[in-house]
């Protein structure tokens, strides 16, 4: 999928809940190429099928002591029984149960060894994902193969993975973008499970008997029914050899594998769907049938995506966004096993129609069938999908997901390679008749969401007349049981990068860059700070900063918007700008012969931004529709009502923008900001990846060398916050809304506070993991009472909160709270326990490994140590202060954080009563 992003936020609206299982199988930007360039995704790569039939791909990518395992089941949705629409979902929650050998949630034996794991369900498989040490290989591949074998489907867990599946689909109904993209695919595929929700309807779920899933557990978890890939630092010998001793003893079944009666898509009728629900924003969803996956037109049709909506200077982004008609415009190629479609979308910008919108996109799409396409345009589409490829290749879970779709879906581990190859070839011929082919009016399925009503904020602290207590909080779960289901391992641990490998050096205008030379990939990632982040509003005006970050692309001295980003997309590279309270993020990568030029943009745009009139215009437009969204976002609003009620008016961390504070910025006032903020001596600047550091060090000296201050730093203070003298709710009532969402929690701590690493040892064992954490295992795991809860804190120069979010449905949020306030008083009444402290600093330890392994996390985690005055050394000294923490460290940091009487409590959604 194409994503054009305008304003920090929108991004996830486009990437919203009803497509988070295409994100796998869709060719789009996920394909990946390989770090070979010349020898392609497939080269290296090791296929072997056992004799019950699993298929094993291994691929040994020696570049960070980690390792991928994925095993995908070629079983999805659209292998369901008519009136079982969900069943390979809720199959999918039950996996993590436990089996008749290990009776105890597999999430806490993941975690206890460092994995990075998850799972999801599509279309056309269900998919189950790892990334840990390589030392724990064996131990994931023995619990992945007893979950294969002995899944315990039991009574009690199907009903409480009912109720939370039930709480998740629930909590994608609050999406009017979901609720328009169900009806749509519904006309798409009326006759099709394409056409059925992913996830299910409560309906089904609600249904699904003991037998039923038992039985689809039998019909398609098997071996001859699967694809394991390894990829990583393994020898590929090794790791066949432990597959077979783990995997290789699972048997096949005897019965044959059911026969997908359903596999063909029947015709369609071109139709229009209108909802008129309540929402924020006029929606506007187009999609037509393409063919499967592996059909001669998708290289095409991919080329076709890039074109339409791959950056800013794509068709739609030119015809829609820049006239002002829409906030925001995306499109989506989606090819699955037996069909797919073709996808475009937009949000209307205030007081612009849909029908508007749509005309304008009908005249996009008769032009490309009419004309052929310039060449320098069908160029810079190839080169944005090469850059794309290699760029994401550097990730091994990518890598190894991608090998995994490619022989699940396409039959072909090496179809990826097949396909880069075609989209070489595409002309402007192929996609002009593609478009011809496919995408003619008559093809269309048209979606609109009109809002009825408009988000109106109804904050309510009333109390109500619901129980709210019907579960006692249980014991938790001990890890020392939880260890004994632990299958061991012998490898030893691999080490960190080095410290001494990163360089830094400070110009002489106070612009301190950190270097660190990774030539694993072609490919350098920059991650940067500048320190003009949304605390600076309290100075200015709520939205200052947002829009000043949003228009820095706009146009320099020399430069229009346009013109920039010609420069950035012909070469494939990325660089993007997003404010937050503590900065402006820089992010930016390219392939490692591009870094001149995108170090040459980002000197030009940081000293010569010219934020013209009418760029200014639009975006502040743009910025008024993501206000809106987040408006009907119990998500966002919820945190958003937090910190306003948290902290006092005059505090940094207490404005957020609202459309009247928009709507009074003057272009003047951006100017003003960006003259005082962005500055040099405000500014880090951290690269990752394949270059000369000379050369980059003489680079940097003439591009930014010149760069000075043009006033004094701006002078911000963030006194500190206590938490409120007694425990208070608020309800942020959003209409329409199906699930709750609620944060719990009280004023926190900065990163350079001596209890830092303390803190992250307890909310590691209260909530990190929504699976493993005590709050997982009780509110979520027995009580069944929400589909995602955990705890989080944000530590930066300043103190943030430290929260606890949960989703519930409305009549599940006040038992929730209450069993959630229950288990706080007694973690602090009888503190933590020594084989809690142990697992979460193994967990810790082993997942920070592997995070590492990721050039972006590395980069980023370089900057933020960096943005805190942290040495380089401190990424090599994590272990060491992690060994430090004791048992009472830990204690005392709840003590002093959380006090359960004393906490601030809001719900977004729907009304709810709850008496503190």
């Amino acid at each position: 999928m194409a994503v054009l992003r305008v304003l920090a936020g929108n991004r996830q609206w486009l990437k919203s809940v009803s497509r988070v299982f295409l994100l796998v199988v869709s060719i789009g930007l996920a394909v990946i190429m390989s770090l070979n360039a010349v020898q392609g995704l497939g080269s290296g790569v090791t296929k072997t099928v056992l004799d019950n039939g699993l298929t094993v791909l291994i691929k040994e990518i020696p570049t960070a002591p980690v390792v991928s395992l994925q095993v995908w089941y070629r079983v999805g949705s659209r292998h369901e029984p008519q009136g079982q629409n969900g069943i390979a979902h809720q199959l999918e929650h039950l996996m993590f149960k436990g089996t008749d050998t290990r009776p105890v949630q597999f999430g806490q034996l993941f975690n206890a060894l460092g994995s990075v794991s998850n799972a999801f369900t599509s279309y056309d498989m269900t998919a189950y994902h790892h990334t840990v040490r390589a030392d724990q290989l064996e131990a994931l591949l023995i619990l992945e193969a007893d979950r294969l074998r002995n899944t315990a489907i039991t009574p009690t867990a199907l009903e409480s993975e009912k109720r939370v599946v039930i709480s998740e689909l629930q909590g994608y109904e609050n999406s009017p973008e979901y609720r328009l993209s169900r009806a749509v695919m519904g006309a798409l595929y009326a006759n099709h499970p394409y056409g059925l929700p992913v996830g299910g309807t409560a309906t089904d779920v609600e249904q699904f008997s003991l037998g039923e899933v038992k039985a689809f557990y039998r019909q398609y978890y098997r071996p001859d029914n699967a694809v394991l890939v390894i990829a990583g630092d393994v020898r590929p010998s090794e790791a066949l050899a432990l597959v077979k001793r783990t995997f290789g003893q699972v048997p096949t079944p005897p019965e044959p594998l059911p026969v997908n009666a359903r596999a063909a898509a029947a015709a369609f009728t071109s139709r229009r769907v209108t909802l008129r629900e309540p929402g924020s924003a006029p929606l506007l969803q187009m999609v037509a049938p393409i063919p499967a996956l592996t059909h001669a037109d998708i290289p095409a049709l991919e080329v076709l995506d890039m074109l339409l909506s791959g950056g800013r200077s794509s068709l739609l982004y030119q015809s829609l966004m820049e006239t002002g008609q829409a906030s925001s415009a995306y499109s989506y190629s989606a090819a699955l096993q037996v069909g797919g479609w073709f996808e475009i979308g937009a949000i209307a910008a205030p007081d612009q129609s849909l029908a508007t919108i749509e005309t304008t996109i009908t005249k996009i799409l008769d032009q490309l069938a009419q004309q052929p396409l310039s060449g320098p345009a069908l160029a810079r589409a190839k080169q944005q999908l090469k850059a794309n490829f290699v760029l994401r290749n550097r990730d091994i879970d990518a890598q190894a997901a991608q090998l995994a779709n490619d022989e699940t879906v396409a039959g072909d581990y090496r179809f990826s390679d097949r396909l880069l190859a075609a989209i070489d070839r595409v002309t402007a011929a192929d996609v002009q008749r593609v478009v011809q082919t496919y995408l003619g009016g008559d093809r269309w399925v048209m979606g609109e969401f009109i809002p009825s009503e408009f988000a109106d904020v109804e904050l309510s602290g009333r109390g109500g007349t619901q129980t709210t207590e019907h579960h006692l909080v249980g014991d938790p779960v001990d890890p020392a049981l939880v260890a004994t289901y632990l299958p061991k391992t012998t490898r030893s641990q691999g080490a960190i990068a080095p410290a001494t490998a990163v360089e830094t050096f400070t110009l002489k205008n106070g612009l301190r860059v950190l270097l660190l030379v990774d030539r694993s990939t072609p490919t350098v990632t920059l991650a940067g700070r500048i320190n003009a982040g949304t605390a600076y509003d309290v100075l200015t005006q709520p939205g200052v900063a947002n829009l000043t970050a949003a228009n820095l692309l706009n146009g320099t001295r020399d430069k229009d918007a346009l013109a920039l980003a010609q420069t950035l997309e012909d070469r494939g590279i990325s660089l993007e700008f997003s404010a937050f309270r503590d900065g402006v993020d820089v992010e930016g990568y390219a392939l490692a012969s591009e870094l001149p030029t995108l170090l040459r943009t980002l000197a030009d745009v940081l000293q010569n931004a010219t934020f013209p009139d009418a760029d200014f215009n639009l975006s502040q437009q743009r910025y008024l529709t993501a206000l809106s969204l987040e408006a009907d976002d119990p998500v966002r609003l919820g945190r958003r009502v937090f910190q306003e009620t948290l902290y006092p008016s005059d505090h940094p961390l207490h404005p957020f923008a609202t459309p009247a504070s928009v709507q009074g910025i003057q272009r003047q006032q951006l100017v003003d900001f960006y003259r005082a903020a962005y500055a040099p001596d405000q500014t880090i600047f951290t690269l990752v990846g394949d270059f000369d550091p000379t050369r980059v060090r003489s680079l940097l000296n003439e591009l930014f060398g010149q760069w000075q201050p043009e006033s004094a730093p701006l002078d911000l203070t963030f006194p500190p916050v206590s938490p409120p003298p007694q425990t208070l709710f608020k309800n942020a009532v959003i209409p329409g809304k199906a699930q709750a969402i609620t944060y719990i929690g009280a004023p926190g701590l900065d990163r350079r506070d001596p209890r830092f690493y303390a803190a992250m040892v307890m909310n590691h064992i209260l909530g990190g993991d929504t699976l493993a954490s005590r709050l997982g295992t009780e509110i979520r795991d027995r009580q069944g009472l929400t589909y995602g809860i955990y705890s989080f804190f944000t530590a930066s120069n300043q103190a943030g909160p430290f929260l606890i979010q949960l989703q519930t449905a409305p009549e599940d949020t006040a038992q929730a709270i209450q069993a959630t306030l229950k288990l706080l008083r007694d973690a602090r009444t009888h503190g933590f326990t020594a084989a809690e402290l142990a697992t979460a600093k193994r967990s810790l330890m082993n997942s920070y490994v592997v995070e590492l392994a990721n050039v972006d996390v590395l980069a980023r985690t370089i900057l933020g140590n960096a943005s805190v005055d942290l040495p380089p050394e401190e990424l090599q000294q994590f272990g060491d202060r992690l060994a430090a923490v004791t048992l009472e460290d830990v204690n005392h940091v709840l003590q002093q954080i959380i006090d359960p009487d004393r906490l601030m409590i809001v719900t977004a959604g729907p009304p709810v009563a709850f008496q503190p």
